[in-house]
């Protein structure tokens, strides 16, 4: 197990998102962030900011292939949930499920570059 400066960096960018967004659920706003758009907006861009830092290793094999999948699951999700943003309760649970899918993406893509899950098995050759 490796922690670098990269994991810390991705790690800190999620809690850039989950912290306002816990804040967004409270208090209905929070600075900077005043709407669904707003925090829309901001878990899209940190996002994708935490998987350009995470880097091409933390999306192989196969729960890299399922980090990545989550990751562009993620991107469509902050997508739709920005233009979606007036629509009351659809924005809010969009935001939840996009909120839920950075998380995971996130924890997978550590797993791998972590190195705690073993890498995908080889089928031996016969």
């Amino acid at each position: 197990m490796k922690i670098d400066w990269r994991d810390l960096l991705a790690t800190l960018l999620v809690a850039a998102i989950v912290a306002p967004y816990i804040g967004y659920l409270a208090r209905g706003s929070m600075p900077f962030i005043e709407d669904p758009r707003g925090m829309a907006a901001t878990a899209l861009a940190l996002g994708v900011a935490a998987v350009v830092v995470v880097g091409r290793r933390a999306f192989r094999g196969t729960w890299g292939v399922a980090a990545g999948f989550f990751a562009v699951a993620s991107a469509g999700l902050g997508v739709v949930a920005f233009v979606r943003s007036d629509e009351g309760a659809l924005s809010e649970g969009l935001l939840a499920v996009l909120v839920g899918a950075i998380v995971v993406a996130w924890l997978l893509a550590e797993l791998v570059r972590t190195r705690l899950v073993p890498p995908r098995r080889r089928r031996p050759v016969h």
